[in-house]
């Protein structure tokens, strides 16, 4: 099944973008460090990657304690360094690809009977993280962070469009980890059987520069 580009979340997600971080005492160094927290650089330009942390679920759920709506097993993000200040700072990254394998996807929603796609729409994204280990996804001016998904029905395909303003997440050095928590995106269009609000949980893990993990300080 071919992976559609999308986010982190995430998007994304997707989605999703940098590294991890409980922050670590390091100063003098680098926000995004490789080799170890207050490690070697990551040096504008590089890509970073993740996939989901290995046993886990990238979720959009019609609120924030049920279990209703759309699970996927396989995701990636994708982000470029764009400026990466000494510690204590924040780092800045552009959000370039966040994808979805369809064939991972499942809906427990009453009538739907498959997902046919979930895109992460106006990509690029920013993300900034800072030394607390604080992660931001902010879209472009004047545009939002916009998430399509298609679903399979009886009655043919569906289309469900949802929008938030940004995305907030949290970074580990523990495992290379970004988390997103219950961040609420509202139903732009859809039919009824598009739930109104989406909550959008992931973890992602390892985040790696070129294979190498990737800490933030």
């Amino acid at each position: 099944m071919r992976t559609r580009t999308l986010l982190a979340l995430a998007g994304a997600a997707t989605a999703l973008t940098v590294a991890a971080a409980v922050p670590s005492s390091a100063t003098g160094g680098a926000v995004l460090t490789t080799g170890g927290a207050g490690g070697t650089a990551a040096a504008v330009g590089d890509t970073l990657t993740a996939p989901l942390a290995a046993g886990t679920s990238a979720t959009l759920y019609s609120s924030a304690t049920g279990t209703s709506g759309v699970s996927c097993r396989t995701s990636q993000f994708t982000a470029t360094v764009a400026d990466n200040p000494a510690a204590p700072g924040t780092a800045t990254e552009s959000v370039t690809g966040h994808s979805f394998d369809a064939g991972g996807c499942t809906s427990n929603v009453t009538g739907v009977l498959g997902v046919s796609s979930i895109v992460i729409d106006n990509l690029p994204y920013t993300a900034t993280v800072t030394s607390a280990g604080v992660l931001t996804v902010s879209p472009p001016g004047g545009s939002t962070i916009q998430t399509t998904v298609k679903l399979r029905t009886l009655l043919g395909t569906i289309t469900c469009v949802y929008r938030a303003e940004s995305l907030t997440g949290t970074a580990d050095n523990g495992d290379s980890s970004i988390n997103f928590t219950n961040q609420r995106f509202t139903r732009y269009s859809g039919s009824s059987l598009c739930f109104a609000n989406g909550y959008f949980t992931a973890k992602y893990a390892p985040v790696t520069d070129a294979g190498a993990p990737v800490y933030v300080n």
